[in-house]
This record gives C-alpha cells, structure tokens and sequence, in this order.
C-alpha cells in the first residue's frame, strides 16, 4: 500500500507541476503509459517520482530518490535528484563539490553496488582494484554516494530504464564526474525503447581503469 501510494502521488505531483510550467513539453514517466510522441519533441522531461520503491517502504530506510530531468537532443542538459529522508536535493542549478579523497595509501576504493543484487561488472571491478563493496537502494542514491564522498565507482550492469539514471547522470555530470555506458559510449536518452542496461559513473580518476576492467571482462561473459 505505502509503496504503490508513493508512486501515485509522487507521479501526480511532478506531472501536474510540469505540465503548468511547460505545457508544450513532452513528460516520460516510470509511472505512465509511453507516449512515443515524445521522440518529435524538442524537450522531453524524463522522471522517476520515487526510485528505490521499496527503500521508501522499509522506513527508516534513507536510500531512495526523485528523478526529474529535462532531455534535449538525446542529452541531459539539466537535472535534480532529491533524496528526501536526509532533506537533500542535488541539481545542476547549483551541482555539488566533489570532496577530496584520503590519503592513496589509507583510503580504500568503494564500488556501490545493490544491496540485493550486485552486478558481476561490479564485482569484477572491486576485485580488479582491490575495492570495497558498499552495498544501497535506488540508483539516484548510489549516484548521489560518489558525489557525497561515500563511493568512489558506480557500476551497473543488471538493466535499468532511462528514469533510472537519466536526472542522476544529469547531476553527476555538472559535478564533473565521468559518466557512460561500460563500453564507454555515451548515454543517450529519449529513445523509443527505454531500456539502458548498463552505466557507470565515477569520479574521473577511476573512469579509465573502471572502463578497462569492465571492457576487458565483458569479452568474456
């Protein structure tokens, strides 16, 4: 009942507001039916109004989110990610300041990963760095954890939706942390089929040897 309770309200409130503001815009919604006439629109929103639905229901659980991202031309060009039970909200208005890392020496690298199924990319990936495996809900949760300083490496592999990761994409982005596919492709989005099976987003520093874990393992699976 919670569950299906946020989701509803969530939707109709991001959805409401966005049509008052911009009535000519195109909306895809996690919680609506497609509408492909989106594709011709010149700006698509893409929303998730509560990602990690089953973390906002194991209350005092903190680790879910709402996406809202505007689209042009396939790319996010802007973005937010509330994160509501810690009374956070990160844009692209105003993106956040990477914090520095420890010392090389002392300060493990985290990979964050679902805490109920962790993506073998992932895992390489922590394995090949000698990382740690920190383990969370929504994927705007994760995202926001390697801007706040509590990961270092997002990797995901196991299938996502455009609202999945289109406003945290968005975000991380403006904060100047690498974002793409494992392959390294860029992320596009708006497309006819929704589904985006696999991204990472990390600070810059590990972009490159995160991508060659991952592209050289992949040869494999």
């Amino acid at each position: 009942m919670l569950k299906a309770q946020g989701d509803r309200q969530a939707h109709n409130f991001l959805v409401e507001r966005l049509r008052a503001a911009r009535p000519d815009d195109a909306i895809l919604s996690e919680e609506s039916p497609d509408d492909l006439a989106r594709l011709n629109a010149a700006r698509t929103w893409i929303i998730d109004p509560l990602d990690g639905t089953r973390e906002f229901s194991e209350m005092p659980r903190s680790d879910w989110a709402v996406h809202v991202a505007l689209v042009i031309d396939h790319r996010p060009v802007a973005g937010a990610v509330a994160l509501p039970a810690l009374n956070l909200v990160f844009s692209t208005a105003n993106p956040p300041q990477l914090p520095p890392r420890g010392p090389r020496d002392t300060t493990p690298i985290r990979v964050i990963v679902s805490r109920s199924r962790p993506p073998a990319a992932a895992v390489h990936v922590a394995q090949e760095l000698n990382a740690e495996l920190v383990q969370m809900g929504s994927a705007g949760a994760k995202t926001m954890a390697v801007l706040r300083g509590e990961a270092d490496i997002y990797v995901h592999s196991g299938g996502q939706h455009e609202w999945d990761s289109c406003a945290p994409v968005a975000v991380a982005v403006a904060a100047g942390c690498h974002a793409s596919r494992i392959n390294g492709d860029a992320l596009r989005y708006n497309q006819a089929d929704t589904y985006l099976p696999d991204l990472v987003v990390c600070r810059n520093e590990f972009a490159k040897a995160t991508l060659n874990i991952v592209t050289k393992a992949n040869k494999h699976w």
